[in-house]
């Protein structure tokens, strides 16, 4: 595993053990498995966002403290300069820009998302957290799986949900950009 996912697994764990949690407790109440969970802490498997998201909020942290190990230190506004935003990958064909990962006290995490076109059209891990999420389609087009149901995206288009109800992304013919808006 790369260095940037070892240290995010060691920031999980100082945490964790500031916070005083048991590496079970955390898991319990992120809604991970404990050997996935564990998995993470020991730096062996990548993080999905939602995972992560989830992680941030258990150890009430703003999820810039465990991809940076910085809090959070501006107020008032944030300007995000077109493709500055912090970058992250969490798995293979998913990128993100987050753009506004330095404002403190966040009510919402909006991010540009990168969903790179793979040819495959099912099957990908949906996954949930807490929140709600709006999603506007940027260039290309998306198959969004959401509790089961299918719904296809194209340029323009916004989905607005519960982000507690699984769900996944796919491009379609070409990889997709949209903005993505995590309401916590």
């Amino acid at each position: 595993m790369s260095e940037n996912i070892r240290a995010v697994a060691m920031r999980i764990v100082d945490l964790r053990d500031i916070c005083g949690l048991s590496a079970e407790q955390v898991a319990e109440r992120s809604g991970i498995p404990l050997d996935e969970y564990e998995a993470y802490e020991k730096g062996e498997k990548d993080f999905s966002f939602s995972h992560l998201f989830n992680i941030a909020s258990t150890l009430g942290v703003d999820i810039s403290d465990l991809l940076t190990g910085e809090s959070p230190k501006l107020k008032g506004y944030i300007l995000t300069r077109s493709g500055k935003g912090l970058a992250f990958d969490r798995r293979k064909a998913y990128h993100y820009q987050h753009l506004a990962y330095n404002f403190r006290d966040k009510k919402a995490e909006p991010f540009v998302v990168t969903v790179e076109y793979d040819g495959i059209f099912d099957g990908k891990t949906a996954h949930s957290h807490e929140g709600q999420e709006f999603d506007y389609v940027l260039e290309g087009h998306m198959k969004i799986v959401l509790g089961g149901n299918e719904l296809y995206l194209g340029p323009g288009d916004s989905l607005y949900y519960d982000s507690a109800i699984p769900h996944a992304m796919y491009a379609l013919e070409a990889d997709a950009r949209f903005i993505a808006v995590v309401i916590k």
